[in-house]
């Protein structure tokens, strides 16, 4: 097992949280609907902020639209490579600041339907959130604001992408994440820049100490001054969880929800628990992994579990 069973579970727990407001947050602004086992347009909030999607007149537009996902995708992960190698953090730290802070507004306002002037009121919630976690230290903040940052990301996408779409968009960021993590070890570099040099982490990010680090530092306390301790330098142990290993099944999730119903999302849901749960137990310490392959499988089971129910 990769982490203790204690930091598992609340990693599993806070993936799994995240996907059930992800698809009450995809919910509230889908504009297709399953009504009596049909596909239905239904009248649903834009999105904040003047932000809109593309609209899906067709069922063709779904595949037009698809390469220019594809090449935002290899655009933006491009640039944070090239930002990356020039040591251009202000940028990134502004990047990071400004999708935070617009999607914790996408997901906040849908909690707030009806309410007059709320893209104001989730600005205002969401900018001071976002500045704590880029730019300043804050552990339970950052993790909290995550539970919200990838419904919001999710309710953009899920409009223009169909079942078979989103298929294809899983196998080609499951080949990615292989390559990135096995092949070029870009995937490694991307992380120890953020954690080390930006001091910030896409994703869930949980601190934990083992029992020997423990005594020792119970030790130091009992013979060290709180000067002499803080300079000491403790080893701590690191539990990640990556972004796009949570947006993703919640974008899936989405689109089976507006494509065969509430119950077809919750296998996808669970399928992405399974397959999560898989590599944390299996997968060894001091070791890396690329998550998306296993959740992907994970999901595959659930959209045909999910396929035969609808």
């Amino acid at each position: 097992m990769k982490h203790k069973p204690k930091i598992t579970i609340i990693l599993l727990a806070m993936f799994v949280i995240t996907q059930f407001i992800g698809l009450y947050v995809v919910d509230h602004y889908s504009k297709t609907k399953i009504i009596d086992g049909k596909v239905q347009n239904v009248s649903a909030p834009e999105l904040p902020f003047g932000m809109d999607t593309p609209r899906i007149e067709k069922e063709r537009d779904y595949y037009s639209l698809f390469p220019f996902l594809i090449i935002a995708f290899v655009i933006a992960i491009s640039l944070f490579i090239i930002f990356t190698k020039f040591n251009f953090d202000f940028i990134i730290k502004l990047w990071f600041f400004i999708v935070v802070a617009m999607a914790l507004g996408i997901s906040f306002n849908s909690f707030l339907p009806g309410t007059h002037y709320s893209s104001i009121i989730v600005l205002a919630m969401a900018i001071p959130l976002a500045f704590i976690k880029i730019y300043q230290k804050s552990l339970l903040v950052h993790n909290l604001t995550e539970l919200f940052i990838y419904p919001g990301i999710a309710a953009v996408f899920v409009p223009i992408l169909n079942i078979y779409t989103v298929i294809v968009l899983l196998i080609l960021i499951s080949l990615y994440d292989m390559w990135a993590v096995w092949k070029s070890g870009i995937m490694q570099k991307m992380v120890k820049y953020q954690t080390e040099k930006l001091n910030l982490m896409a994703g869930f990010f949980i601190p934990h100490i083992d029992k020997k680090t423990k005594e020792k530092i119970k030790k130091m306390k009992k013979t060290l001054s709180k000067e002499k301790l803080k300079k000491k330098r403790i080893k701590i142990n690191v539990a990640l969880l990556g972004g796009g290993d949570v947006i993703f099944p919640i974008i899936t999730a989405g689109v089976m929800m507006k494509t065969f119903g509430f119950l077809s999302s919750i296998f996808v849901v669970a399928g992405a628990t399974l397959g999560l749960g898989y590599l944390f137990f299996f997968s060894e310490k001091k070791k890396f992994y690329p998550a998306m392959p296993f959740i992907t499988a994970g999901i595959f089971l659930g959209i045909i579990l999910g396929w035969f129910v609808s």
